[in-house]
Parts: C-alpha cells; sequence; structure tokens
C-alpha cells in the first residue's frame, strides 16, 4: 500500500512536470517560428520596396529614352523624302512601339511582385521574329522537325536563344548574313544560329556581354546547353541544345 500510495502521489508530479516541459518546448519553438516568419515578412518587404524602386527608376529612364526614340522616327517617317529612310524610321517606330508595351508589362510585374504569366511561343512566330530581324540584316531560316511536338517551356526558350543571337548580329556585326538552323527531334530540340563576317568595317553597338551569359543560365536551367564562339571564317555561331520536355 505504501508503494502505491507513493505511486499515486508521484505519477501526478511526473505527468505535470512533462506537461509543463512540452508546454516551455512548444511556447519556445512557436516564438522561434513567429520570429523567422517576422523576418521573412520583413525581408519580403525590402524586396517589395526594391522592386517598386527599381520599377520607378526603369519608367522615368528607359521610357523617357524610348517615348523620344518614337517620336522622332515619326518625325523622320513623315519628313523624309526617300522611300528607304521612311520604311526604315517606320520600322524603328514600329520596334520602338513594341518595346515600350513588353516595358510595361514588366514594369507592371516588378511593381506588383506576382509572376506573370507567360504566353507560349507558337511555331508560327519564329519565322515572325526572323522576318522582322530583316531590316539591314540577310537572315535565313531552316526548320526541320515539327516544333509542335516540343514543349511550351522548351519553345520559349528556343525563341529567346533566338532573338537574343539576332540581336547581338544587329549589334556586332549589322549586314553580315545570317543563317538560323531549328533541328527539332523526338527527345530535343536545337538552335544554330551562325553569321558570317561582315563584308565591311562596320560601327558596331556597345554591348555588356551579359545576354550571352543569360542565356547560357536560361538554357541550363532547363537542363540544355549553349556554347558560343567566333567560327573560322570570321564570323560568330551560337549553338544550343534543349531537350524536347522539362516536366513543370
Amino acid at each position: 500500500m505504501t508503494h502505491a500510495g507513493d505511486l499515486a502521489v508521484v505519477l501526478p508530479l511526473l505527468v505535470a512536470a512533462v506537461l509543463a516541459g512540452l508546454y516551455v518546448g512548444t511556447r519556445r519553438s512557436l516564438t522561434r517560428a513567429l520570429a523567422e516568419r517576422d523576418r521573412e515578412l520583413r525581408a519580403e518587404q525590402a524586396r517589395a520596396d526594391e522592386r517598386a524602386r527599381l520599377a520607378a527608376e526603369m519608367h522615368d529612364v528607359v521610357t523617357h529614352r524610348l517615348n523620344l526614340m518614337v517620336l522622332h522616327a515619326g518625325a523622320l517617317r513623315i519628313a523624309a523624302h526617300d522611300d528607304g529612310v521612311r520604311e526604315a524610321a517606320g520600322e524603328l517606330r514600329t520596334a520602338g512601339c513594341q518595346a515600350l508595351a513588353e516595358l510595361r508589362d514588366l514594369v507592371g510585374v516588378l511593381r506588383s511582385g506576382r509572376a506573370a504569366r507567360i504566353p507560349d511561343v507558337l511555331p508560327d512566330r519564329l519565322s515572325r521574329l526572323v522576318a522582322d530581324s530583316g531590316t539591314g540584316l540577310a537572315v535565313t531560316l531552316h526548320e526541320h522537325g515539327d516544333a509542335d511536338t516540343i514543349s511550351p517551356a522548351m519553345r520559349r526558350t528556343m525563341y529567346r536563344v533566338v532573338q537574343e543571337s539576332l540581336t547581338n548580329v544587329h549589334k556586332h556585326a549589322p549586314g553580315a548574313h545570317t543563317e538560323v538552323t531549328i533541328h527539332c527531334g523526338p527527345s530535343s530540340v536545337r538552335a544554330v544560329i551562325r553569321n558570317a563576317r561582315p563584308s565591311a568595317p562596320v560601327l558596331a553597338l556597345p554591348g555588356s556581354g551579359g545576354g550571352l551569359l543569360g542565356l547560357r543560365g536560361r538554357v541550363e536551367m532547363v537542363g540544355g546547353t549553349l556554347t558560343a564562339g567566333p567560327t573560322a571564317d570570321g564570323g560568330f555561331e551560337v549553338d544550343a541544345v534543349l531537350p524536347a520536355f522539362v516536366p513543370t
């Protein structure tokens, strides 16, 4: 009876001690979790403030310059007497308007902090991209295979590779003949953009070199590879190989 009486006294004390320990531990864990959540919220707010600042800076600086470019191109189109100059000014104005629209979308994403829905790049947009890049540049497009079998993510990445490569040709080798070759297979897609050496010295536009680095990072992110460098004939080549499909 003595042992039973002792157990009856000790057991409630042990249970109370365990419950107290659990309470203290749970409260400490909850306090740490709340503190961590508070730090995350503060960091997110700081990122949101930085996005808003970048959006305002981009709007004030870049949009102003693009608007001036569009206005000057429009004035040149009206005042020019040469048909070729008027056509080039019209294309410049159209490109500037498209850039303004894309910039507004990007600024909206930076301000809101929400990821924008990226539309699918349909196969025919690649031919339109090449056609739009034909101003002052002879571009030939060769397509092999069925681009409809490639996943939307891969089509977008391939499109950006071609777009950035053509932009680089315009900047660094304007007038050079360029070939864009797309191979769509059952398990991979390959995009090769090769430009010849310019026939005459040109005044190339300045570049930071970040375009190709960004492309390589984007391609590697989806499991592909990208190589870029000069060719034996003095031109330049970008070669990107992507998987046909990446589960998302």
